[in-house]
């Protein structure tokens, strides 16, 4: 983990300086480069190792203006946010990290609550120098991204919540009737996947890529960088620690929400499975929240219709400059 590991996700051949960061958040060598989303724009991005909290996260950053943090969740790393990339750093400053025990992050043994994502990610935004981020969390990074919002309002001016469930708050009653995804039981039985999917990573993780596409699939060099990363030692058993954390987010959701009303502005965002059962959660909670659901898209938005979702997004966050 370090320098070898993060040039993995970008050209080292290009050394533009992506972006000015201050010098006393720096924590490793930081790697510049390009990345190239599915329109073929080139996107200047540096790769640098943050430390908070007590762990390192990696993190890619990009553009410049008003920050925008994004959360990304299973099976992701900061390269889900790829086809989004260009046209966001073109307006504002991206900041997407690997959520801890993911992608080239530290994997500490706890701290997968979305209580303590949500400070890892508050904690990152202090050791950039930002004080104002609008943030975007999609699955796993959807509850931390609430909890921010919830706890910090000065700091976050907008937020997206995206293709996830916020615990038990009621209203996802029809998504749940079936019971929750099968996968839910098995990435929460303590070291039960690590073992049965040890050397079949790889498959597994592009079962996910290919369902949340709904069969469209993803595009190589993307699906390789998410693979790899999924494949090393320690990766699964990381990546798994939000879903074993579950029962503690869902008593810090029911808290926030009982103590507090959401007043920043909130976009809901669904498409295909979770479709209006996230905005049917947050609306008895949310001052000013609107909902949309993307139709023939998949579980990953960013990287299924992602023309699509910045239709939504572009104008959402515009909307206080």
């Amino acid at each position: 983990m370090g320098a070898t590991e993060t040039t993995n996700a970008i050209n080292p051949a290009d050394t533009t300086d992506a972006t000015s960061i201050a010098d006393a958040a720096r924590t490793g060598p930081d790697v510049t480069g390009t990345t190239v989303d599915a329109t073929g724009t080139v996107v200047d991005v540096e790769v640098r190792r943050v430390a908070v909290g007590g762990v390192e996260l990696n993190v890619a950053l990009a553009g410049r203006g008003p920050a925008v943090l994004l959360l990304h969740g299973f099976p992701h790393t900061w390269r889900l946010w790829t086809d989004v990339l260009a046209e966001l750093a073109g307006r504002y400053r991206v900041i997407a990290p690997d959520l801890r025990g993911f992608g080239d992050s530290d994997r500490p043994a706890d701290g997968y609550d979305a209580g303590t994502l949500a400070a890892d990610a508050e904690s990152l935004l202090a050791a950039l120098g930002v004080t104002s981020a609008a943030v975007v969390g999609i699955d796993a990074g959807t509850p931390p991204a609430f909890l921010l919002a919830m706890r910090r309002p000065g700091l976050v001016r907008r937020v997206v919540l995206m293709e996830s469930l916020l615990g038990s708050l009621p209203g996802a009653g029809d998504f749940l009737a079936g019971g929750p995804p099968w996968w839910f039981g098995f990435h929460g039985e303590a070291g039960l996947a690590e073992r049965v999917l040890s050397g079949n990573e790889a498959p597994y993780v592009e079962w996910f890529l290919d369902r949340g596409t709904l069969g469209r699939g993803v595009r190589k060099d993307v699906r390789d960088a998410i693979v790899a990363a999924y494949a090393r030692p320690g990766a699964l058993r990381g990546a798994l620690g939000p879903y074993r954390a579950l029962p503690e987010s869902d008593r810090q959701i029911r808290a926030a929400a009982a103590a507090a009303r959401l007043t920043v502005p909130a976009l809901t965002i669904g498409a295909h499975p979770v479709g209006r059962a996230l905005e049917h959660q947050l609306r008895p909670h949310a001052d000013r929240l609107t909902g949309h659901v993307l139709e023939d898209c998949g579980h990953i938005i960013p990287l299924d219709r992602p023309a699509a979702l910045l239709e939504l997004l572009l104008p959402f966050l515009a909307a206080d400059r």
